[in-house]
C-alpha cells in the first residue's frame, strides 16, 4: 500500500476547476514540544492549485483535505532534480569525449538542461495531471 501525504488546507479562491488552497507546510521540529526553547523550528505558508471537477462545491474559507502519495513526491523530486543532473553530468561527458573542450563542453551541458526545463515547461499540462494532489471536503 502506497503511503499518503495529507495536508490540512482552507480554501482561497475557487475559479472554473481550479480551487486555490492554502496549506502551512511544517518542519519536523515545529511538532516538538520544546520548539519555543528552539530556533530550528520553522513553517512556512503555500498556496497550492487543485485541478478538480468539483470546484464549484468548494467555498471560500473552507477548511479542506488535500491528499497525494509519497510515490508522487519522490517522483516528482527526480524529474526536478535527478534527471536534470544525469543529463548535466552525461552530457558533459560525452561533449568531453568528443572534443576535449572543457569550456566548450561545460556552455553545451548547460545548454541541455535549458533544453530540458523547457520540455518540462511545454509539458506541464500533462505533468499537473500526473503530479496533483486530490482534494476533499473536510466533514
Amino acid at each position: 500500500m502506497a503511503q499518503i501525504i495529507i495536508h490540512r488546507g482552507t480554501v482561497k479562491s475557487v475559479r472554473g476547476k481550479h480551487v486555490s488552497v492554502q496549506i502551512i507546510q511544517a518542519s519536523a521540529c515545529s511538532s516538538c514540544v520544546a520548539k519555543k526553547m528552539c530556533n530550528s523550528s520553522e513553517s512556512k505558508e503555500k498556496l497550492v492549485d487543485i485541478v478538480s471537477p468539483e470546484a464549484f462545491s468548494y467555498q471560500v474559507g473552507e477548511e479542506v483535505l488535500l491528499t497525494g502519495s509519497v510515490e508522487m513526491g519522490l517522483k516528482a523530486v527526480f524529474w526536478a532534480y535527478g534527471a536534470p543532473l544525469l543529463l548535466l553530468m552525461a552530457v558533459l561527458l560525452a561533449t568531453l569525449q568528443v572534443t576535449a573542450d572543457e569550456p566548450l563542453a561545460a556552455l553545451i551541458a548547460l545548454a541541455s538542461l535549458v533544453v530540458y526545463y523547457v520540455v518540462l515547461y511545454l509539458n506541464k499540462n500533462r505533468l499537473t495531471r500526473k503530479f496533483s494532489f486530490t482534494i476533499k471536503h473536510i466533514k
